[in-house]
């Protein structure tokens, strides 16, 4: 035993003063990673519809004129181009949403004065993370909190209606100007409805269980996250996001190629063009019962759009899909009577009408 020690003692330390060496060797500074990732990311999104174009046109030998070949293009095209659009902004989002937790959210809202309330509400509902299925925790923790019940219900309205992904989408296939005109509008009928509604002081109409349920405990001043788990969460949601939206990505885009394709531009413009009045208010009646998301909707929109549908019917259509759907108003039920109820899809139904006569009138 006292030969062999000192011969591990020697191979012990050999390999301690290569490991660090071998390490140093292998990794790559966290910047650099990031740099050449980014680089690759715009070479190959900038050459996307190079890439669309030679495989329909040139590997395949199909004709311009032709149908088929001007869907297959766009659904060649618009598939990646959309899903690398998801992954990075995604990662972005779920980064600044470490910053927002609903604690924090419910703290920031708590005490505001309503119009301020309403303002602060309807912009913090784009970065936090809301879903149909979180409608019940948050709307108690916001009630139980002090938050005033319309400053509430503006949260509500923005953060489903003007999610990432809404936004991502619109930006990649319709562009920055109608992403902007969404979000603009987004936030506008989330600050004015639920202002509305605060001014008809319906709290009576909130179900009584509600007040009566005790908050939960904010996040303390001990718990701050370090940037590595700021970053995991960036990844973490744009596994379970883009891995959860991608099929209907890819099956609207499919929709909206067929439209593109097939579709006559004169037909779209009778039904949904400027000259239909009528246009809108059926868009929003028909988007209620409607059960889908930005991911699915976005692809069908740009396709109307393309083809002779006018702005703002397309968007107040869209606006309806995400923000009002039955499956919503099932849970919302939970915590609002009736009359709420139907006041809230009311409200926020005829401010999406509005915007759409604005925007047909304008645009």
């Amino acid at each position: 035993m006292a030969i062999e020690a000192p011969e591990r003692t020697e191979l012990a330390g050999r390999e301690a003063e290569a490991t660090p060496a071998h390490r140093s060797r292998v990794r790559l500074p966290a910047w650099l990673v990031a740099l050449v990732g980014v680089a690759l990311w715009w070479f190959v999104y900038s050459n996307l519809e190079t890439a669309a174009d030679w495989l329909t046109y040139s590997a395949l030998g199909l004709a311009k004129q032709d149908p088929f070949a001007s869907a297959l293009a766009f659904f060649v095209f618009e598939v990646p181009k959309v899903l690398m659009l998801l992954v990075l902004i995604v990662f972005a989002v779920g980064i600044v949403r470490t910053f927002f937790t609903p604690e924090r959210t419910r703290q920031i809202l708590a005490g505001k004065r309503e119009s301020v309330g309403n303002v602060l509400a309807a912009f913090l509902g784009i970065v936090t993370p809301f879903c149909s299925c979180s409608a019940v925790p948050l709307f108690i923790g916001f009630v139980e909190s002090g938050v005033p019940l319309g400053v509430t219900l503006s949260f509500l309205i923005a953060a489903p209606m003007i999610n990432e992904v809404a936004v991502v989408l619109l930006f990649g296939m319709v562009g920055p100007q109608v992403a902007g005109v969404y979000v603009g509008t987004g936030l506008l009928i989330a600050i004015l409805c639920g202002w509305i509604m605060g001014r008809l002081k319906l709290e009576r109409h909130v179900e009584p269980w509600v007040y009566e349920m005790e908050a939960g405990e904010a996040l303390s001043e001990g718990e701050r996250l370090r940037w590595a788990d700021r970053v995991h969460a960036g990844r973490q949601a744009v596994r379970e996001i883009v891995g959860r939206v991608w099929i209907y990505v890819v099956v609207g885009i499919a929709v909206g190629a067929g439209i593109h394709g097939y579709v006559p531009t004169g037909t779209m413009a009778a039904i949904m063009g400027r000259s239909a009045w009528w246009s809108v208010p059926v868009a929003v009646v028909l988007g209620v019962p409607m059960y889908s998301n930005a991911a699915g909707i976005v692809p069908i929109i740009q396709a109307l759009i393309e083809k002779g549908a006018s702005l703002g019917t397309a968007l107040a259509f869209m606006m309806a899909v995400i923000a009002l759907s039955l499956p919503e108003a099932v849970i919302l039920r939970k915590v609002l009577r009736p009359r709420l109820l139907l006041t809230y899809f009311g409200v926020v139904a005829l401010g999406i009408v509005f915007v759409g006569y604005l925007f047909n009138l304008l645009w």
